[in-house]
């Protein structure tokens, strides 16, 4: 006996209803993404037991960062190199020609002293006579 086989029927997956998937995840996506980007140096500073807070001021200030492995940042932006010839060039950019505006130098505690004597050396060199260093205020241990 022969039986007739019906006809199959083309089954086919509609493209335009896909692509409207993907692109509403695609946006989903887009939108729920948060997108940090970290501009600061994380910076651990050093202790000491004696120094005096520094006094408010309304002057403008300078205040280069160093972080542990010696990369500079200048104002909250980060140099693209740590070397004198940049440091002062951005030091000189910064102020404007004027210095008279104190500099405040924030080195990590396990900064290398040649970072911290190249930033030193290079506000010397620009003609900044006002320079302070900041650190923390030790702990007392029991």
């Amino acid at each position: 006996m022969k039986f007739r086989r019906k006809p199959r029927e083309n089954v086919e997956i509609g493209l335009a209803p896909l692509i409207d998937v993907v692109f509403i995840l695609l946006l989903f996506f887009v939108v729920t993404t948060t997108f940090t980007r970290e501009t600061q140096l994380q910076v651990d500073l050093p202790e000491a037991a004696s120094g005096t807070p520094p006094q408010p001021t309304e002057l403008r200030q300078l205040e280069i960062l160093i972080d542990a492995t010696g990369a500079f940042s200048l104002n909250g932006k980060v140099l693209l190199r740590s070397d004198l010839a940049s440091l002062m060039a951005a030091l000189g950019k910064e102020s404007g020609g004027d210095a008279s505006l104190p500099v405040i130098i924030s080195a990590d505690a396990k900064t290398p002293h040649q970072a911290v004597v190249t930033a030193m050396d290079a506000a010397g060199k620009a003609g900044f006579s006002h320079l302070r260093i900041t650190t923390v205020e030790a702990q007392e241990t029991p």
